[in-house]
């Protein structure tokens, strides 16, 4: 009679358990990444009265089976549903991160600061320090870092993901080296056919990240479908020319194979009242005050010794007059000024420049492309690494591309243009020194910064653990668990999410798995088992009393 008592209470302390379980399940229907657990029951020891016998053929009577007591129940053991994904849960957060298992359970690998322990819930934020941690404790998320020397993530043991540290906040700089050159040149536009040609502008970067304009500019030649590209000048961000006293050989040696004489201004009369008068019939240029003397233009631009210049006596443009005076500064001799007889045979007074082009062609038939500097090619080195002009070593050659240019009629208005970078936009574009502008985890867990000079860069890759048992793991509390001898050992360096085609998403959570209708099923059975045992122990109550009251 003793042991149905007992019996009963073993059966009330594990429907105890079991109800705990139930608890806790429900109290954390709303945990991230909670999973549920079960307990699973069994009887325990029993009592025999009587062992088994076997049959006996010599009496002819059969075998007879134990006659064995029951001495109650146990909780057996507590199952975690670790296996089992729960719903997701869109936050929008870019650091909350979802892990979707294909063939294998996943797990984060962080760390408390005294060892690596492992958890399904991804709500992740970056500290004070940069580091990528678990917004609930505090833990840092483990993972790969980047090799410095080759760019890629070097899977070895896994370490704090400190993506934010002061050397990912930059991007560093590069220098330009591709170019092109795209759009319409009309034959007819104004500026082709005048002396200082159709400007175009390349915008480009050095390899620290500083940006510089280079103007060409394309002038007309006597032949249909040629045309001359000249560099005109390099100029730094601060608007001052570096190239500013180049000579013309020099000119050459960073862009150019032909050299090229032009006219840059043509007079066939004086200012009014400017002490002088060129005689577009002698073709003389005379000094009103001298006796009508003949004068000549000095290399400068001055005329004689009266501290008159030819700006004064012709009207030639600032911009003229000054690399006029910087070329005789430099002593070059690129400029010359004289008096050239026209077809119909009047004089007019010239200034003539000698500069370094390249010939650009057009098919004279379709308007397309044809060749670039005198050749074949389609393309030309804008060489900037010269010793005039690289002094520092700060500069890249950039290869300039023509095939994109063509020769129409477009109204006289040309749309030819210079880009930075080669025809599919991106390559050798050069960027300038970049500022973080956000962060980005894919879904294998690699984890890029972009930037505001239109890099992205590899900074790091979240690792994850698998366990040949998961549900071997041991619950640590918050989120968390770690590894036991039934679970598998975790080996320091984890693998890739992808590597079985599981996969991380961002903006998401993994909700609980508990699955109320289940639970309060269990709910009710639990209730009814730990009812009916405490009627066991009452009924052996009422017989024990009726035991003693047999004696009154």
């Amino acid at each position: 009679m003793m042991r149905s008592m007992y019996s009963a209470v073993s059966g009330l302390k594990t429907h105890q358990t079991r109800m705990d379980v139930i608890g806790n399940n429900i109290a954390n229907v709303n945990t991230v990444a909670f999973k549920s657990s079960s307990v699973t029951f069994s009887d325990i020891l029993y009592q025999t009265t009587s062992n088994a016998s076997g049959a006996n053929a010599t009496t002819g009577t059969g075998g007879v089976n134990a006659k064995q007591i029951g001495l109650g129940t146990t909780a057996a053991a507590t199952k975690v549903s670790i296996t089992s994904a729960g719903a997701s849960e869109t936050t929008g957060n870019p650091f909350d991160i979802r892990l979707t298992d294909k063939n294998s359970t996943n797990f984060f690998i962080v760390n408390n600061g005294s060892e690596n322990v492992f958890t399904r819930s991804g709500s992740f934020y970056v500290d004070g320090s940069g580091n990528l941690c678990m917004s609930s404790t505090g833990y840092t998320v483990m993972g790969w870092q980047v090799d410095e020397t080759t760019g890629e993530i070097r899977k070895d043991t896994v370490s704090a993901l400190r993506i934010m540290q002061e050397k990912n906040l930059t991007s560093a700089p590069e220098a330009t080296t591709q170019a092109t050159i795209a759009g319409v040149l009309d034959e007819n536009d104004a500026d082709v056919k005048s002396g200082a040609g159709k400007v175009m502008n390349l915008n480009f970067y050095d390899n620290l990240g500083y940006q510089y304009t280079a103007k060409f500019a394309i002038k007309a030649t006597a032949k249909d479908g040629e045309y001359t590209v000249e560099l005109t000048s390099i100029l730094d961000s601060n608007n001052k020319n570096i190239t500013e006293g180049f000579t013309q050989a020099q000119m050459k040696e960073i862009f150019g194979n032909t050299d090229t004489e032009t006219t840059i201004a043509s007079y066939s009369s004086t200012l009014p009242g400017c002490g002088y008068t060129f005689d577009p019939k002698t073709g003389k240029l005379t000094d009103d005050n001298a006796n009508n003397a003949e004068v000549a233009i000095n290399t400068d631009g001055t005329i004689g010794n009266t501290g008159k210049t030819i700006k004064d006596v012709f009207g030639v443009s600032d911009g003229n007059f000054k690399n006029i005076q910087d070329s005789d500064k430099a002593g070059n001799d690129d400029y010359k000024f004289e008096s050239v007889k026209n077809a119909d045979g009047s004089f007019s007074y010239q200034i003539k420049k000698k500069s370094a082009t390249n010939l650009l062609k057009f098919n004279t038939e379709d308007g397309k492309f044809n060749s670039i500097g005198g050749g074949t090619d389609k393309s030309v080195e804008l060489n900037l690494n010269t010793t005039s002009l690289n002094a520092n070593g700060n500069f890249a050659n950039i290869n300039v591309d023509f095939s994109q240019c063509l020769n129409y009629s477009k109204s006289g208005k040309s749309t030819i243009g210079a880009d930075a970078g080669a025809v599919d936009g991106t390559t050798g574009k050069g960027r300038k020194l970049g500022a973080m502008t956000g962060i980005f985890i894919d879904t294998s867990g690699r984890i890029y910064g972009t930037y505001d000079n239109g890099n992205t860069e590899l900074l790091g890759q979240i690792a994850v653990a698998q366990f040949s048992n998961a549900s071997g793991l041991e619950k640590v509390g918050e989120s968390c668990y770690r590894t036991t001898l039934n679970s598998g050992e975790f080996d320091g360096i984890g693998v890739e999410i992808s590597a079985d085609g599981s996969s991380m998403t961002t903006g998401e959570l993994e909700m609980s798995n508990v699955d109320l209708s289940s639970e309060f099923t269990s709910m009710i059975t639990t209730q009814r088992g730990f009812q009916a045992n405490s009627r066991v122990i009452t009924t052996s109550d009422t017989l024990l009393e009726e035991l003693v009251n047999l004696k009154r």
